[in-house]
């Protein structure tokens, strides 16, 4: 059996249907007033705990007797007002796991950390053509473009390379941004649901993205692998996000972002996305952290995985395609309703 943290999550739900899918028994854990939409198809087949990752006694009943522990449960955030929650579930959170797994003898735990958590230099790249590349051997260090989110990946990982030092099996995934049927009111989503209401702006920013399908049967193939205390860039490719828009917009029927952003407007959207969220309590569309990043060029390359399991990633538009049709089907419902 599997236990699982996040299940209705982006990234968790994927994972749960694929080890369902697999004959794995699934047990996962969620709080009372959980959004299960994401897995409303399988929710039936799975062995539901009620708790969260900050409470130990649950955890420990929950982890115990589960050979295999996936921890997919995160915060993605980049506002100000979510910080502490940020670093109490990202970082307290994986600390139990780890502690419980290790108290629990689980054989393998797999942790579903981000690129982000391998830090950006404080000089990258603004050359789209000659990316800054970082890949698993990255040394994090101190920099202005490493959000507090990447600094809470980053401080979780630690915890997971401290239960390794105390004995536990574990493998490590470093997603991009990651793609998928999800809410399109969080995380990446938001990114299909920007060009659906035909917004106007794009930066000259580009984009590392994987399909979630993806990131989910690599941590299986790794999980039942003889691969242990690794880590493994996950990345499909890399666009510019202007190239992405006209993607997805093509594919919705929609009209694509046509003007650019420069770096001065965008300093002043993060000013005023700021100023209107201490006033409306909304949270902002754009934050310094995110306008900062938006302008610069990564690129994650990912033969690590590819030649440690022969591993082969989907393709940008069959993603966009299969995801765009999940939306559309979404909302076709919402209206109906």
């Amino acid at each position: 059996m599997v236990f699982l943290t996040g299940a209705n999550g982006l990234i968790g739900s994927a994972i749960a249907r694929k080890f369902v899918s697999e004959g794995v028994p699934v047990r996962a854990i969620r709080r009372s007033n959980s959004d299960l939409r994401l897995i409303q198809d399988i929710q039936d087949q799975i062995e539901w705990i009620e708790g969260d990752v900050l409470d130990v006694a649950c955890l420990e009943s929950a982890i115990r007797g589960c050979l295999h522990v996936v921890h997919a449960a995160a915060v993605v955030s980049f506002s100000p007002k979510e910080r502490e929650k940020l670093y109490k579930i990202n970082v307290e959170g994986t600390a139990n796991i780890v502690n419980i797994c290790l108290s629990e003898g689980v054989q393998k735990l797999a942790y579903i950390s981000s690129v982000a958590a391998l830090g950006r230099p404080a000089q990258p790249s603004k050359n789209p053509e000659l990316p800054t590349a970082i890949d698993e051997n990255q040394k994090w260090e101190g920099s202005p473009l490493n959000s507090h989110y990447a600094i809470s990946k980053y401080q979780a990982e630690l915890e997971v390379w401290r239960g390794v030092s105390e004995g536990l099996n574990t493998v490590i995934v470093n997603p991009s941004t990651v793609i998928g049927e999800g809410d399109w009111d969080k995380s990446s989503t938001a990114l299909f649901k920007y060009v659906f209401h035909e917004k106007p702006f794009y930066t000259d920013g580009t984009f590392n993205y994987i399909d979630v399908q993806d990131v989910a049967e690599a941590v299986y193939l790794l999980m039942y692998s003889a691969i242990k205390n690794e880590r493994f860039v996950l990345n499909a490719g890399r666009t510019s996000y202007r190239h992405f828009f006209e993607l997805v917009a093509k594919e919705m029927g929609k009209k694509a972002p046509s003007y650019r952003v420069t770096p001065l407007i965008a300093e002043v959207a993060w000013r005023w996305e700021a100023f209107k969220s201490i006033i409306t309590g909304k949270q902002p569309l754009v934050t310094k952290e995110t306008a900062q990043s938006s302008q610069t060029h990564f690129t994650y390359p990912s033969t690590k995985i590819e030649s440690a399991l022969n591993f082969k990633f989907r393709g940008l538009e069959e993603s966009t395609r299969r995801i765009v049709k999940y939306l559309t089907n979404v909302q076709d419902n919402a209206k109906s309703v």
